[in-house]
C-alpha cells in the first residue's frame, strides 16, 4: 500500500513553533514632529515638558509688582509738582516814587522765595514797582509795593520796629487778618502785607533786601 503525502497531525505540530503563532505586536508611534527613541513610550515623556519654567513664572510675578511700583512713583512726581497758578489780580494804590531809582534798585534784588512762599505772576494791568508771593496752592499772598506816599497812620507817636537794619510801621487789618508793614527809613516808602500765621521770614529777608540795596535816611514822621 502506497504511503499517504499528507503530514500527519504530529508533523504539522512539529511545523508549526511558538513564533508562527504569536500576534504581531502594533507598532509605536511617536508624536507629530518628535522621534521615538527604541526604548522609549509616549507615556515616558518628562512631566516637565507640561509645566511653565521658572523663569516664566518669575516674569509673570514680577511684572505686576513693577507696574504698582510705577504708578505709585507717577503719582508721587504728579503730587510734588509744582502747582500751576493763576495770575493774582492786585488793584493799584498811589505809588508816585514807583518809577524812581529806589524802586528801580529794589525790586530786581527780591527773591524768588520767602520762606514758603514762591514768586507769583501778576495778572495784566499790573501795578507799578508791585511783587507777590503765594504758597504753592495759593492762598492769600505776600504783597511788595514800592514808591508809596507816607503812610496817613505814621505820625510821631507811631511805634516803631526795627528788623535787620530796617525801621517799619505796622498797620493792622482785622478783617482781612493782615498786617502791613512800612519800611520808612529809605528814599521812598515800602510796603508789605504779610498774611496772619505766614511767619517772619518775609519780613527779615525783605529787610535784608532794602538794607543790601537802599541806603538807610532819617525818619519824616507826620505830624499828630
Amino acid at each position: 500500500m502506497a504511503e499517504s503525502s499528507d503530514p500527519t497531525a504530529d508533523d504539522r505540530d512539529e511545523a508549526t513553533g511558538p513564533e508562527d503563532t504569536a500576534e504581531p505586536s502594533a507598532p509605536r508611534k511617536a508624536p507629530p514632529g518628535a522621534e521615538l527613541a527604541d526604548d522609549e513610550s509616549p507615556d515616558d515623556k518628562p512631566a516637565a515638558d507640561s509645566q511653565y519654567s521658572p523663569a516664566l513664572i518669575a516674569t509673570a510675578v514680577a511684572l505686576p509688582i513693577v507696574l504698582i511700583v510705577g504708578v505709585l512713583v507717577a503719582a508721587f512726581l504728579i503730587l510734588r509738582a509744582p502747582v500751576e497758578r493763576e495770575p493774582l489780580p492786585l488793584g493799584p494804590v498811589p505809588a508816585p516814587a514807583a518809577d524812581g531809582p529806589a524802586c528801580a534798585a529794589l525790586l530786581p534784588a527780591l527773591p524768588a522765595d520767602l520762606g514758603d512762599y514762591t514768586k507769583s505772576t501778576l495778572a495784566e494791568p499790573a501795578p507799578p514797582a508791585t511783587r507777590a508771593w503765594q504758597l504753592p496752592e495759593g492762598g492769600e499772598p505776600i504783597v511788595l509795593r514800592c514808591g508809596l506816599d507816607r503812610p496817613l497812620e505814621f505820625n510821631r507817636a507811631s511805634p516803631l520796629q526795627e528788623v535787620n537794619g530796617v525801621k517799619w510801621f505796622q498797620v493792622r487789618d482785622e478783617t482781612a487778618k493782615t498786617g502791613t508793614w512800612f519800611a520808612v527809613d529809605r528814599e521812598t516808602y515800602i510796603a508789605l502785607t504779610v498774611p496772619d500765621g505766614s511767619g517772619t521770614a518775609a519780613v527779615q529777608t525783605v529787610s535784608d533786601t532794602i538794607t543790601a540795596n537802599l541806603p538807610a535816611q532819617p525818619i519824616n514822621p507826620g505830624e499828630l
